[in-house]
């Protein structure tokens, strides 16, 4: 499926307030906690959940359910970029890797920086294992993809909007018929749970680095029913996670 220009995606998103993570207090008791399943996943089955490999160039292996879940249509947990477990509230108050500036009103990273007018420049543009959900979660090995291994999955798939047992989502077919479902898990902010069963929000584990350089956002892989895209998104945002491996069994 042919993908719309970024400038469309940025288009798409303002419009639903998807660029600005609130500053306000906390409040732990406003919201559930991070993990939710899928509202037509098959309660009480076996679990379904594997390695994928979808004959990619780079030979990289997909997991067949997010991070959190055992079924593929499960929404399993949400995830800020960089941290490792969930939480009830996302926002920039008590996100792991910023502090807020008062001199400046400016909300600035402690890590993953590459912006001197912010702070120290750590040259980290990819998340290190230690701050990797994937990771930390499913064992040495699973990690979450970059931006440029999601855009090898895009390119070297087709890929539609379905179903998988009552649960919309992104489905991708590979030329070997190995297929791989994302359900459309929606987001977290604040405490709230939005567009679930609309959209998708997945992380990479790329820093955004293009210009202008803004070290507060990240590179994601969204979509909804009529189309996916690569784009950024601010770092507290509580998104899924999905996890790769190279072709090698984890260790």
């Amino acid at each position: 499926m042919k993908r719309i220009a970024l400038i469309l995606a940025a288009a798409m998103l303002l419009s639903v307030g998807l660029w600005s993570c609130e500053k306000g207090n906390d409040n732990n008791n406003s919201a559930s906690g991070g993990g939710d399943n899928g509202g037509g996943g098959n309660g009480g089955g076996e679990p379904y959940a594997e390695w994928v490999d979808l004959g990619l160039p780079s030979g990289l292996q997909w997991f067949s359910c997010n991070v959190g879940a055992t079924r593929p249509e499960e929404y399993g947990n949400y995830y800020a970029w960089g941290e490792t477990e969930t939480k009830s509230i996302y926002k920039w108050d008590n996100y792991r890797y910023s502090t807020y500036d008062a001199v400046r009103s400016l909300v600035v990273p402690t890590k993953y920086n590459n912006d001197s007018e912010l702070g120290t420049v750590d040259a980290l543009t990819v998340l290190q294992p230690g701050d990797d959900a994937a990771t930390a979660n499913m064992g040495n090995g699973a990690r979450t993809p970059t931006r440029e291994e999601w855009e090898e999955l895009l390119d070297h798939t087709s890929n539609t909007w379905t179903s998988m047992n009552g649960v919309y989502g992104w489905k991708f077919t590979a030329s070997n018929n190995a297929s791989l479902f994302l359900p459309a898990a929606g987001y977290r902010l604040n405490g709230e749970l939005s567009l679930v069963g609309e959209y998708g929000y997945y992380w990479s584990s790329s820093l955004y680095t293009d210009n202008p350089v803004d070290p507060l956002v990240a590179w994601n892989f969204g979509f909804f029913s009529e189309w996916s895209d690569i784009y950024r998104n601010d770092r507290c945002r509580g998104f899924p996670v999905r996890a790769v491996r190279s072709s090698q069994k984890c260790q």
